[in-house]
């Protein structure tokens, strides 16, 4: 018998195709399954043009049967089969696709679709196998040909007999070494969970001999272990399903088969499109955030199919981070597969598909916020800040996107509220969007800062997370409204009469804030009368787009260099404290500059920030008191 050699590639080449195209060893069973998938969806389609054949979906499988003993794993099919010329053909030429060139040459339709591009598939069974054997017997064929090889030297083909039209694939096993464990590839187990992993949805019926305990006959307490031939995938993928036919309880069930979570899906987003890029998904809306979402460990992305067959676990080019909690997968034949199909090409249709995905998520929020706002809010307690996160990251590029997705704090509602809900009950007179930044809601009630915008009936946002503030600054404003803070130097409030005498009033006491500026010297950038205070004597307001609660924030992070805002005491003239000042200004400098210093302080403890001098804080104290 001769043995003949690969016709046109070398044995650098197949090594090549063993050891680089594919990162997992697991992904063999995968090639040999589609391909086995595909030599029945050729009789198929014989039969669409042929009279003399009946295709009857019952009567085709894949079998796959381990032997430990022997050390061989066949994968069997009752498929189209391959006569010498096509074993020759197809297996003798690396990177040579039968399926590839049927699929040219055949009319396809009836949603069927061949899974076979590039022809080289098959030879992944060499990452696992030192011998391939291959028997075949073609349809309308009286003869069947076994084609051997243990690699790159060459293969063999010779007749031998089969009894039925399909294919037997047989693999002689590696031994283990110290890296490989190759005797998972011959436990049930470890077999049925590569085929639930990635070929589950192949729509014929993969067969396996799965060992299972039942009671003797005759016996209540004796069990034995036998055999039983089951069929070990789903075959009909549920969104190939109609939606129609789908309950609830099938979607939740689908999430918890695939271990997207441990939760229950808020909502879930069955999408069928069948237009310039084709394509099915299931995606789900978490309940709950995981252990490890904001971690280095999280990965975004989604389930990715090529007609039911699994490519990646996590296709992250598929969600753009903002949406990255979402969860699901999608399939699709349009997309364009690199050799190994373990990747994508960055191409169109994943372009197109990601933008179309992006969008239905947030017509879907949009649409839980205005139906199910109770929902909404427990979906916006876990991933609020992600929305957050996404309009401040890329510049701001996304911003308009997820502005109408944002919920903050009502001082009026008492609740979380929309921007676009709080913009309709704006009075007419009211020119900002105010907001006030802080540790809790608790702390920012309490603030000074917030008794002229109350006072004057104006709603205020509370921001309570880290990220609020910088987001709203990238966001700019929101229908026209631009975003004010209430310890914002200017609060466009003032109308021009009181701008006036409050500008009189600050000339009249040039010398007492003048004095106070000096006492305070590097520490604040200036010391003046304040219209927004009503019942508290101090507060601290900031000058410059560093805001107190952003210069907070900023300097908890690494190499924050010490940022600072441009800090304003400012102090009000109405309260019984002004009146003190004036007094020690006449009478008492050291007194003077001993209120500055307590005063200061106080506005410091009230924004949360640090005393410099705590020591000297508590000795002012004393000197009060004595």
């Amino acid at each position: 018998m001769e043995k003949k050699q690969f016709q046109a590639e070398s044995k650098r080449l197949l090594e090549m195709m063993i050891n680089s195209i594919y990162t997992k060893r697991e992904v063999f069973l995968r090639e040999l399954i589609s391909n086995a998938s595909d030599a029945i969806d050729k009789i198929y389609y014989k039969a669409l043009t042929d009279d003399s054949l009946v295709f009857d979906k019952d009567n085709y499988y894949i079998k796959i049967v381990p032997d430990k003993e022997s050390r061989t794993l066949k994968i069997i099919d009752t498929g189209i089969g391959m006569t010498k010329e096509e074993l020759e053909t197809n297996l003798g030429t690396i990177a040579k696709s039968g399926s590839l060139a049927f699929k040219k040459e055949t009319d396809l339709k009836d949603g069927y679709d061949i899974i076979g591009q590039f022809g080289v598939g098959f030879y992944a069974a060499f990452m696992v196998a030192d011998v391939v054997t291959v028997i075949s017997k073609a349809l309308g064929s009286d003869e069947a040909y076994k084609w051997e090889s243990t690699g790159a030297d060459g293969y063999t083909i010779e007749p031998t007999e089969k009894d039925g039209v399909g294919t037997e694939i047989i693999l002689k096993i590696k031994e283990n070494t110290e890296d490989e464990n190759y005797d998972e590839f011959l436990e049930e187990y470890s077999l049925k969970s590569i085929v639930k992993k990635y070929s589950d949805f192949i729509r014929y019926p993969i067969k396996m001999d799965i060992s299972t305990s039942r009671k003797k006959e005759g016996s209540d307490q004796e069990w034995e272990t036998v055999n039983e031939e089951q069929t070990v995938n789903s075959m009909v993928p549920i969104w190939r399903k109609n939606k129609n036919e789908l309950t609830d309880e099938d979607y939740t069930n689908f999430y918890n088969e695939k271990h997207y979570g441990f939760d229950k899906p808020l909502k879930h987003i069955h999408i069928s499109v069948d237009g310039a890029v084709r394509y099915n998904a299931i995606l789900f809306i978490p309940e709950n955030i995981p252990f490890d979402y904001y971690s280095k460990e999280f990965e975004k992305g989604l389930e990715l199919y090529s007609n039911g067959v699994l490519i990646m676990n996590k296709c992250a080019d598929l969600l753009p981070d903002h949406f990255s909690f979402v969860k699901g997968m999608v399939d699709s034949e349009d997309l364009s597969l690199n050799i190994s199909r373990e990747m994508l090409q960055h191409d169109r249709q994943l372009k197109l598909i990601a933008k179309n995905i992006s969008k239905k998520i947030k017509s879907e929020l949009l649409a839980l916020l205005k139906d199910d706002r109770e929902k909404y809010e427990t979906f916006y307690q876990s991933f609020g800040r992600q929305l957050k996160y996404g309009v401040y990251s890329d510049f701001g590029t996304h911003k308009e996107t997820l502005q109408d997705l944002l919920m903050f704090y009502s001082s009026k509602e008492k609740k979380l509220v929309t921007l676009d809900e709080y913009v309709s009950r704006m009075p007419e007179e009211q020119k900002y969007i105010y907001y006030a930044a802080g540790e809790s809601v608790e702390r920012l009630e309490k603030l000074p800062q917030a008794e002229l915008v109350s006072e004057k009936g104006y709603e205020i946002l509370y921001f309570t997370e880290d990220i609020d503030e910088f987001a709203i600054r990238m966001l700019m404003n929101y229908k026209e409204k631009e975003f004010k803070s209430i310890a914002s130097g200017d609060l466009g409030i003032e109308s021009e009469a009181e701008k006036k005498e409050a500008e009189a009033e600050a000339q009249e006491n040039k010398e007492l804030f003048d004095a106070m500026k000096g006492v305070l010297s590097g520490k604040v950038k200036d010391v003046r009368i304040s219209k927004r205070l009503k019942s508290h004597p101090v507060c601290l307001a900031s000058d410059g787009d560093l805001t107190i609660e952003m210069e907070k924030i900023l300097r908890q992070m690494p190499n924050s260099q010490d940022v600072k805002a441009e800090k304003i005491l400012e102090i009000n003239p109405n309260h019984e404290v002004f009146q003190s000042l004036k007094g020690a200004l006449e009478k008492d400098k050291e007194k003077l500059a001993l209120y500055t210093n307590l005063l200061y302080n106080q506005a410091l403890l009230i924004e949360g920030l640090p005393l410099q001098d705590p020591v000297e804080f508590t000795n002012d104290i004393c000197k009060i008191m004595v």
